[in-house]
């Protein structure tokens, strides 16, 4: 097989993959307090959603969530928008969740994807990755990894998408 024919055949493949995800799949996480909840329901609100998946042991993860948090009671008002960070943080770490929550000082709706059906179920291979979900529902936007300044791209994201 030629290798230029394969990366077509495996671009068509990515892009069908997103294509046919367009919303976010009805899965249950838990919260922090842990109540089994169905995720569809905590971005299921008229609003804009940004979906930060993180967990504890992923330093640029805090840092892009340090850095959202510096601006989210701005862009909450401005935007009409919410956060929901999803941990992916696996058994031996899930109980440094909640500390860190608090620790950190976030408001955001926090759940927990501790056997990473969610992350599978939205392609998230590796964390950081965010998702923005339009007030409809739709995945419009994904960015995978964090470096500084990405919270200005996501609020261009935001800014577009709730016409201000």
């Amino acid at each position: 097989m030629k290798p230029g024919f394969f990366l077509v055949a495996l671009s068509l493949l990515f892009v069908s993959t997103l294509s046919a995800q367009e919303t976010v799949p009805s899965i249950k996480v838990e919260t922090i307090d842990g109540e089994s909840v169905d995720f569809r329901s905590m971005v299921d609100s008229g609003k804009i959603t940004v979906i930060s998946f993180w967990a504890t042991w992923c330093g640029p993860c805090i840092k892009e969530l340090q850095a959202i948090d510096a601006h989210y009671e701005e862009w909450s008002k401005k935007y009409n928008m919410e956060l929901v960070a999803v941990s992916i943080d696996d058994a031996r770490n899930v109980k440094k969740v909640k500390p860190k929550v608090l620790g950190e000082g976030w408001a955001y709706t926090i759940a927990i994807d501790q056997n990473q059906d969610l992350a599978r179920a939205m392609n998230v291979n590796n964390p950081p990755m965010t998702f923005i979900v339009d007030s409809k529902g739709k995945i419009v936007y994904t960015h995978q990894g964090y470096t500084p300044g990405a919270e200005d791209e996501l609020e261009e994201q935001l800014r577009a998408l709730s016409g201000n």
